[in-house]
């Protein structure tokens, strides 16, 4: 019986998002924009490294950039 209610996959609460539209439109238009200077591209780690030297968050990881991009279709790869 416990164990059936370990291996029942109930529905899970939704994440709460890591940035909100604000960020989101600002990391949008920062990985639009001409990378830094000396670099072809942005890349994900440079994009979190941005929103955070920008004070836009205290941390981000490059993969939730990377996740929130691919949710907008911008992910260039």
């Amino acid at each position: 019986m416990f164990l059936d209610r370990l291996l029942k996959d109930e529905a899970h609460p939704p994440k709460p998002k890591k940035l909100d539209e604000k960020q989101e439109a600002f990391l949008i238009a920062t990985a639009c924009s001409n990378p830094p200077e000396g670099r072809v591209r942005w890349t994900m780690q440079l994009l979190a490294d941005h929103l955070v030297n920008v004070g836009m968050v205290d941390y981000i990881s490059d993969e939730t950039v990377r996740q929130t991009l691919k949710k907008t279709k911008l992910n260039r790869g």
